[in-house]
C-alpha cells in the first residue's frame, strides 16, 4: 500500500511490546516482540526516549505516562454510551443477560445504551426508551443519590402507580427501600415494572463521586432466583460499574 507509513507502524509495534505483564523490557525483547532487528529497535527506542515516551536506566525500557496522551484525543471524543457500550458487550457476554445504561430525566429513566440478548419484556427497549424511575433498579439506584430535598420533592408528587402487585406504591415504603439502596451500593427490583422481570443495577459515579448513571442487568425470574442473582449477576456488574467510572474518570482528564 503506497500511502502506508512503515516507519509509524514500527513504532507503534514497539510501544505495543509493553505490557502489564512486561512492563520493563531488554533491547532484545522489543527487537523480537516486534520483529525488528537489534538496530532498528534502538533508533526507535531511542526516538521514543527523546520525546518522552520511554524511559530508559540503560539497559531496562518502560513506557511513561506521557503515552496517555496518544489516547486522550479519542477518549475527549466520547459520550458515555460511547464509553459504556463495549463494557455493557463484555458484560451481557459473560452473563448471558441483557445489559443497559440509564439516566435520569426528571420522574423517569432513559435508556442510553444497551446490549440485549433476549427479548424479557413485552416492549422492546432501545435507546431512548424511558420508563418511571420508582419501579426500575437503575430507577433506584439514580434515585437513592439524589440530594434530600430533591428526593423529597419526587416522592411528594405522587406519581407511584402500581405496575404489578408487587410495585412499591407508598413513599414512606419506598424511601424505606432507597435507604436499603443507598447503603449497600446497589438495587435489585423483582418483577415490580412486569411480571417476570428481575433486574439489578449499580450507580456509575463520576470522578467526583457523584452518581451520574446506572448500569443494570435484567433477567427473567423463572430462569434467574433472587439469590442467584445476588451470587452470579451482582459481581460481574459492579466489576462492569467500575471500569466504566475509570473510562469516565479518563476521559473527564482527558478533557481537563
Amino acid at each position: 500500500m503506497v500511502d502506508h507509513v512503515q516507519s509509524l507502524a514500527r513504532g507503534l509495534a514497539v510501544i505495543r511490546a509493553f505490557s502489564a505483564a512486561e512492563p520493563e523490557l531488554t533491547l532484545s525483547q522489543v527487537a523480537r516482540a516486534t520483529g525488528l532487528s537489534r538496530a532498528a529497535a534502538r533508533r526507535f527506542l531511542i526516538t521514543l526516549t527523546d520525546l518522552g515516551y520511554v524511559r530508559s536506566d540503560g539497559r531496562l525500557f518502560a513506557l511513561t505516562p506521557r503515552v496517555l496522551e496518544l489516547g486522550f484525543a479519542y477518549l475527549s471524543s466520547l459520550s458515555l454510551p460511547e464509553v459504556a457500550d463495549p463494557h455493557l458487550e463484555r458484560l451481557a457476554a459473560e452473563v448471558h443477560e441483557s445489559a443497559s445504561v440509564a439516566v435520569l430525566d426528571g420522574e423517569d429513566v432513559v435508556y442510553v445504551a444497551r446490549v440485549a440478548t433476549t427479548r424479557i419484556m413485552r416492549v422492546t427497549i432501545s435507546i431512548g426508551t424511558r420508563f418511571p424511575a420508582y419501579c426500575t433498579s437503575m430507577g433506584r439506584v439514580l434515585l437513592a443519590a439524589l440530594p434530600p430535598e430533591q428526593l423529597d420533592a419526587y416522592l411528594k408528587q405522587g406519581g407511584l402507580r402500581r405496575r404489578t402487585s408487587r410495585t412499591i406504591v407508598l413513599p414512606a415504603a419506598l424511601r424505606a427501600e432507597l435507604d436499603q439502596v443507598r447503603g449497600r451500593g446497589w438495587a435489585m427490583v423483582d418483577q415490580e415494572l412486569e411480571e417476570g422481570l428481575r433486574s439489578i443495577a449499580a450507580p456509575i459515579r463520576d470522578r467526583a463521586g457523584r452518581t451520574v448513571a446506572a448500569v443494570n442487568v435484567s433477567t427473567h425470574a423463572s430462569r434467574t432466583s433472587m439469590q442467584a442473582a445476588r451470587r452470579d449477576l451482582l459481581p460481574p456488574l459492579l466489576a462492569t460499574a467500575a471500569r466504566i467510572e475509570a473510562d469516565l474518570a479518563s476521559l473527564s482528564v482527558a478533557r481537563a
